[in-house]
């Protein structure tokens, strides 16, 4: 159920990242025509900057599930082949300890629980907390970054969606052969 579950949304991310990637595309033939013709769009270097950080999460993520993240196998390819599954058993349960650590600090970066303790408002939640993370504006498009920031709690749900769904595999496949 699980391994179906991350499929899914290792599908969602990649076709995100494919959107994204054609997006970025777009958006440096827009900055090259509009600098040629002498009136550059500054927001579209920023925005394609944000998209490539998007891109790169998303894509990372669904790699957890295909595994095909980067790996070093000399040690591994070395090992009797049951040693090979503990191994990448263990690869499975270090990637699920990073990616639970990974919404453990997005929960305290973004704070939602003392957000919605002080009504939603910002300016309460800044003055309280210090946190200014629903106050800083990107640069030239004039949102705020936690929306660019989001990305971080896309990817350390995927994180921990793939890891999990590997870790749990009954068929004890090794990193390269997960599909």
């Amino acid at each position: 159920m699980i391994g179906r579950i991350s499929a899914r949304w290792a599908h969602v991310e990649l076709t995100l990242a494919a959107l994204l990637a054609v997006s970025i595309t777009g958006l440096i033939l827009l900055n090259v025509v509009t600098r040629s013709i002498g009136a550059a769009l500054f927001w579209v270097d920023e925005l394609a900057i944000y998209a490539m950080a998007w891109m790169t999460f998303l894509g990372a993520s669904a790699a957890l599930h295909y595994g095909h993240a980067v790996a070093v196998t000399i040690l591994t390819d070395a090992l009797p082949a049951p040693a090979r599954k503990v191994a990448a058993k263990l690869v499975d349960l270090i990637v699920l300890a990073f990616a639970l650590f990974m919404l453990w600090f997005c929960w305290r970066w973004f704070s939602p629980l003392a957000l919605a303790q002080h009504g939603f408002d910002t300016q309460a939640f800044q003055g309280a907390t210090f946190n200014f993370v629903y106050a800083e504006p990107t640069t030239t498009l004039g949102i705020r970054k936690f929306w660019v920031w989001l990305v971080m709690w896309a990817f350390a749900l995927g994180a921990t969606l793939h890891s999990l769904a590997n870790l749990l595999n009954q068929n004890n496949r090794t990193e390269g052969e997960r599909s």
